[in-house]
């Protein structure tokens, strides 16, 4: 049997995750990485640079990233195997486990849900704007269950199917290099200027690095809901994103529900296509059934990091 690092660093996480005291004092890793992107923007993203420039400066970007994270992954499991020789793979675990995310988004998800349940629709929307860039203050109590559980789903591949994916397939600088990438992609991977160029690597890399994992966590939740294979199907590719659809189109699905469609950002609405052909009235109701959802594909993913080790 192999060392089971990709499943010790999931009960890590699901036991403490990014606990907020050790967040206060030393932030989270993935802040080292925004600090890199934004001085490479500072730098290199002028207005006064031309286009071709700014692509080139942002594939530089990228590749930076991908040194820093690989390396400290692969310096940190070194060290590890020459300081704690065949207990490495505990020490390697605890390093891993920050790049995963399945007990904050979580906790993040039930606020939103526990707020609608008890009635206060605006504390619901402050609990949903923690989690979506979207514009909250308008939103009904269907537009805010609806968007926490479309970042639920989304975020179910970004936070936990995907980093767990390159921990198995990379090690350490697998799950490291994968959050650089991903943070980028969150910052700087945008169509609207002054993003478009810089930003363009960022988003292809994210792209890419998500293809397999998104496709892998949309069958996870159709397989625990027993349901959802046809709305994964039709509609996944209705999605701006290649990847996001498959999960999203998987919840709908999943949950009966129609997912997406015309959504606000900074006082402007874009008339997004609607995901699935059921319901738009979702509730706190609907909110605990995703999380069950939810909990259950995470529980497949243990599975199958335990079969991993098992394998090895």
């Amino acid at each position: 049997m192999g060392e089971p690092v990709a499943l010790a660093a999931l009960a890590i996480d699901a036991a403490i995750g990014w606990p907020a005291a050790l967040y206060r004092r030393v932030g989270h890793p993935v802040g080292g990485f925004a600090a890199i992107i934004r001085a490479c923007v500072e730098r290199w993203n002028a207005p006064s640079r031309s286009a071709p420039a700014r692509r080139i400066a942002g594939i530089a970007t990228v590749l930076i990233l991908i040194a820093v994270a690989g390396g400290a992954g692969w310096a940190l499991t070194w060290l590890m195997i020459r300081s704690l020789g065949e207990w490495s793979w505990i020490g390697i675990a605890l390093f891993a486990a920050p790049g995963l995310a399945q007990r904050s988004l979580f906790e993040h998800v039930r606020a939103v849900r526990d707020a609608l349940g008890s009635g206060d629709l605006q504390a619901a929307r402050s609990a949903v704007a923690m989690i979506v860039g979207r514009d909250v203050d308008a939103l009904d109590e269907a537009g805010v269950s609806r968007a926490a559980i479309e970042s639920l789903a989304e975020s179910f591949c970004d936070g936990v199917a995907a980093p767990l994916f390159w921990l198995l397939m990379l090690g350490l600088p697998g799950i490291w290099i994968y959050k650089a990438i991903n943070t980028a992609d969150s910052l700087i991977g945008h169509r609207e200027a002054p993003w478009r160029e810089f930003g363009w690597a960022a988003a292809r890399s994210d792209d890419l690095l998500n293809l397999i994992p998104a496709r892998i966590a949309g069958l996870l939740i159709c397989l625990t809901a027993g349901r959802g294979w046809r709305t994964m199907g039709r509609d996944a590719r209705k999605h701006a994103s290649p990847n996001a659809g498959w999960t999203e189109a998987a919840m709908a699905g999943a949950l009966g529900l129609r997912l997406a469609g015309p959504v606000s950002y900074d006082g402007q609405t874009h008339a997004k296509p609607w995901i699935g052909d059921g319901r738009t009235g979702a509730g706190a109701g609907d909110l605990s059934r995703a999380l069950t959802l939810y909990l259950r594909a995470c529980a497949l993913l243990w599975a199958i990091a335990g079969m991993a080790a098992w394998a090895r």
